[in-house]
């Protein structure tokens, strides 16, 4: 890489991670290159993006935002998982590390709040944004029927009583 390009990449490096919602950083050593192209497709499918990044560059990237805190986790061979949910990048690559042993979490970030790798894994069991989105609109709609069905069954109530004594009307005539 030559310098220009470096510079570049620094810099597309630090708006991804000040955009990013969660930041995961973990080793990816023995991986095969197919492994990491199915992982990476993995995550842009889910939202997510996968960066393998000189250490030293990623240090530098992180300079200025919020995860400035994790730039210790930055030794030996490392890859960056981030995405602007908070919860998909913990859970794609905690789901990819669960079939394949070489991927090891080693922490990250959310915001400025520094994450060790249990924090991660925490967060990865989590329910993303659209989930919780579709438990809360159901638990909105929900009470609304129960309303619905308190309200008609009294005057359904009365249109039975009205049958059973029409009906009883109608025998004894």
């Amino acid at each position: 890489m030559e310098r220009a390009e470096k510079r570049e990449f620094v810099t597309e490096l630090n708006e991804s991670f000040k955009g990013a919602g969660s930041v995961v950083v973990a080793h990816y050593a023995g991986v095969t290159v197919a492994q990491m192209n199915d992982f990476r497709s993995k995550m842009r499918a889910a939202g997510g993006t996968v960066k393998v990044a000189k250490n030293r560059l990623a240090k530098i990237a992180l300079q200025g935002t919020e995860a400035e805190g994790m730039s210790n986790l930055f030794k030996g061979q490392t890859l960056v998982a981030f995405s602007a949910d908070p919860i998909t990048a913990p859970k794609v690559l905690m789901d990819f590390a669960k079939t394949n042993d070489k991927i090891v979490v080693l922490g990250g970030a959310m915001g400025a709040t520094t994450l060790s790798a249990d924090a991660v894994k925490s967060l990865a069991t989590l329910p993303s944004l659209d989930e919780l989105r579709a438990r809360l609109l159901g638990m909105i709609q929900t009470p609304a029927t129960r309303i619905a069905s308190v309200v008609a069954a009294p005057a359904s109530q009365l249109a039975r009583v009205f049958a059973a004594y029409a009906k009883k009307d109608e025998e004894a005539a």
